[in-house]
């Protein structure tokens, strides 16, 4: 036998066994690097939505008013505490409501993204309401220690 023949044979070819490991590993590797991502910076916020005569004054005073007739979410410090405040714009009667269902604070590029996820409900039809232009509401405290760089509004309607 020649040098390149001698050559060729211990090239290593793996069997039936030795792919379907090699296949295992693959896929584990594969669900790793998914999960990672999945995962990756996101951090569900504790938070305490506050009655209305719990809610500081300057966000009553400043804040609210600056902002109750769009359908946003925001944060604000009052006094070194983190408040996110959840509008639903003006509305032509009373019966809409809004509420915070959770937070997420999701971390990329070195940015802070504050999910704020709200229920929206409006009121049930054919049912009598004040005709009145209102402006739904919603405030929260958080533990957050920081004001994010983003925050992003996810709205849900409710039946």
């Amino acid at each position: 036998m020649g040098e390149k023949e001698k050559e060729k044979k211990k090239i290593w070819k793996p069997g039936k066994k030795g792919l379907i490991i090699i296949a295992i590993i693959i896929v584990a590797l594969v669900a790793a690097l998914v999960a990672v991502n999945l995962f990756k910076g996101d951090k569900k916020v504790e938070f305490k939505t506050l009655s209305e005569n719990k809610i500081p004054q300057d966000i009553s005073s400043q804040v609210i008013p600056e902002y109750r007739t769009l359908e946003r979410a925001l944060a604000c410090v009052v006094e070194d505490k983190i408040y996110v405040v959840v509008t639903r714009g003006e509305k032509p009667t009373s019966g809409f409501e809004v509420d915070i269902d959770k937070m997420k604070l999701e971390e990329q590029d070195g940015k802070t993204n504050l999910i704020v996820y709200a229920d929206f409900k409006d009121p049930e039809k054919d049912k009598a309401l004040a005709q009145v232009i209102t402006y739904p509401v919603k405030v929260a405290s958080t533990d957050l220690s920081k004001l994010p760089d983003e925050i992003e509004l996810r709205i849900q309607y409710e039946e």
